[in-house]
């Protein structure tokens, strides 16, 4: 029957219908919004030293929403994830060559923060099984320039915080969470990106929630928050009006969050719990129908941790299945599996990294007068992120998606279903 032979090979296919687009913006929002305009004030930041330094109102609420929200002491807006990176970065009192060691299993902005503070990165290798920076590898890469570390909280779920912050008091090194795809999850009953001395989410649009574009910056350290919030909004205007600062780093940018943005973050914030919590039990449901196929290693949360499935991550034992990924992919995408993430990243081996374009004598291809020993960015350096980009790994996009309980048995059904086939791939 042609229900029982994979659509790749002319059988009926078992999604036929477009899997419905997550959309967290609702009524609350656009009223929030229709206010902001209807009171003519869509930014109130100046970039001198005034009462409106600090922004608007509706950015100064969202900011004091958000710090309460996360049981810190300071939440800082920025217009982006990425900017609030590169301001994070810049906080640590970060000098040109100094080396801060960060997963290639990212998105790339992880690594350009660094870069565009003069600053070196240093790759290390990531956990097989939950796929955030392995704590061995970090020690492993620590030089006496190292300055930072930077934990991403990949797919949903913390690093292994407390293995890390031991490093870090060990060595004297300054930890940053990137906690951009992890929101409202927790490390042993604390929220993930809180932890260290500064972490933070983002809020573009395909996360649980969105602004649209933008970002927020956690930290309980006073000084670090105000750096931020020096640099967010063009430092190098304003900072002789602070009195003691320290003064490396203190360009500024404008990466200042606007009204409209910060009323609609308001409203989404409201909403975190439930739109994580809907994605965990989409999760747990998936899980346990693909409990037992062969050759699957299924999502793994880390012990007394939450995982918020931004992505729901897996990894195939390609010696168990005897076809390799590619064969796969395309057999589950004809079954009209949408979202299939495949690979994911290796920031070290992006052209940037990879060309010698421009490099000193140093090696270090942006500028060859920073560096101060010869950094590797060769094939080899991080064999098990390698390995799962080049063959085993394999994703869904859930955050991209509204799953309803017929989606998940759905997508159940086809992995079933490519499974039972697969020595037709052979």
């Amino acid at each position: 029957m042609t229900e029982n032979k994979l659509a790749l090979h002319g059988g009926e296919k078992v999604i036929n219908y477009d899997l419905s687009r997550y959309n967290s913006i609702g009524a609350e929002e656009a009223r929030a919004v229709q206010k902001v305009i209807e009171s003519g004030n869509l930014s109130q930041f100046i970039g001198a030293w005034s009462p409106d330094f600090y922004g608007g109102p509706m950015v100064q609420e969202f900011e004091k929403l958000a710090a309460d929200y996360f049981d810190v002491e300071n939440a800082i807006s920025v217009n982006s994830w990425t900017s609030g990176l590169i301001t994070a970065v810049a906080s640590l009192d970060i000098e040109p060559g100094d080396e801060i060691i960060v997963s290639p299993f990212t998105m790339c902005a992880s690594a350009t923060s660094i870069i565009l503070n003069n600053a070196i990165p240093v790759f290390a290798d990531i956990e097989e099984d939950k796929f955030c920076i392995d704590p061995s590898s970090i020690e492993a890469n620590i030089s006496d320039h190292t300055k930072a570390i930077m934990a991403i909280d990949i797919f949903g779920q913390s690093a292994d915080i407390d293995a890390i912050n031991t490093i870090a008091k060990k060595y004297d090194l300054k930890v940053i969470s990137d906690c951009a795809q992890a929101p409202a999850t927790f490390y042993k009953n604390k929220f993930s990106g809180t932890l260290t001395d500064i972490g933070g989410f983002s809020l573009n649009y395909h996360k649980h929630i969105h602004t649209g574009e933008g970002g927020i910056i956690v930290t309980n350290d006073g000084d670090l928050a105000e750096r931020c919030r020096l640099i967010r909004n063009h430092a190098e205007a304003v900072v002789h009006d602070k009195g003691e600062v320290k003064i490396s780093n203190m360009l500024g940018y404008n990466f200042r969050l606007g009204e409209i943005e910060a009323s609609i973050g308001i409203e989404q914030l409201k909403k975190l719990n439930g739109f994580v919590e809907n994605r965990q039990i989409a999760a747990q449901k998936l899980i346990d129908l693909l409990h037992g196929l062969e050759g699957i290693h299924l999502p793994v949360v880390r012990d007394s941790c939450t995982h918020a499935f931004y992505i729901f991550p897996m990894r195939l034992d390609l010696d168990l299945i005897g076809v390799d990924r590619a064969k796969v992919v395309d057999a589950l995408r004809a079954e009209g599996l949408d979202g299939l993430v495949v690979g994911y990243q290796n920031i070290h081996m992006l052209p940037m990294y990879q060309k010698k374009i421009g490099y000193g004598s140093s090696g270090f291809p942006w500028s060859s007068d920073i560096c101060k020993r010869d950094v590797s960015y060769k094939k080899g350096i991080c064999p098990i992120a390698e390995n799962l980009f080049d063959n085993t790994f394999l994703g869904i996009l859930f955050c991209h998606f509204l799953l309803s309980d017929e989606d998940i048995n759905n997508i159940a059904k086809v992995f079933h279903k490519v499974w039972k086939n697969l020595n037709s791939l052979k």
